[in-house]
C-alpha cells in the first residue's frame, strides 16, 4: 500500500483507529490510493505504524462497512471498486459533524471565518482536481 503520509500520533486525543480511518480517506481522496489498489495487511500496517492489530482492524471494518474498502476472501483488502454513496440524509449528518469539528477548530485557534473557508477551498481545490484526474 502507498502511504506518503499515514502516520498516527499516540500522543493525540483521536483515538488511533480513527487518525487510521481518516488517514487511509486523506489517501484516497489525495489519489495515492485509487479503485481496486490494494491495502496493507492488517498485520503488516500494524507493525509499521507499532500499533496493535485490533486497532488497525477497526479501522479497517469501519471503512469496509462505509463501502471504501472491501474484502476479498483469500486475497486480501482493497479498496473499493466504486466510491460508496450514501443517502442525502447521512451525507449531511456526516458534513455538519465534520463542519462542526472544522470550525471549532477554526474558532478556538484564532482564525477568521475568511481564513477558514479559504482553507477549505484550497483544500477542496486540491482533492477535486485529484479525483479527476490528474495526476499524482
Amino acid at each position: 500500500m502507498k502511504r506518503e503520509s499515514l502516520h498516527v500520533d499516540p500522543r493525540s486525543p483521536v483515538p488511533i483507529w480513527s487518525q487510521i480511518e481518516e488517514g487511509l480517506r486523506r489517501l484516497l481522496a489525495q489519489g495515492a490510493l485509487r479503485s481496486g489498489d490494494p491495502v496493507s495487511s492488517v498485520r503488516d500496517l500494524a507493525r509499521e505504524l507499532r500499533v496493535n492489530p485490533a486497532t488497525v482492524s477497526k479501522a479497517f471494518k469501519r471503512l469496509c462497512d462505509l463501502g471504501v474498502l472491501e474484502v476479498r476472501r483469500g486475497d486480501g483488502t482493497y479498496v473499493a471498486q466504486a466510491p460508496p454513496v450514501r443517502p442525502r440524509a447521512e451525507r449531511q449528518r456526516a458534513l455538519n459533524e465534520s463542519a462542526h469539528r472544522y470550525a471549532s477548530l477554526a474558532l478556538t485557534i484564532g482564525a477568521s471565518r475568511d481564513e477558514a473557508e479559504d482553507e477549505l477551498r484550497a483544500v477542496w481545490a486540491t482533492l477535486h482536481g485529484r479525483s479527476k484526474g490528474e495526476e499524482r
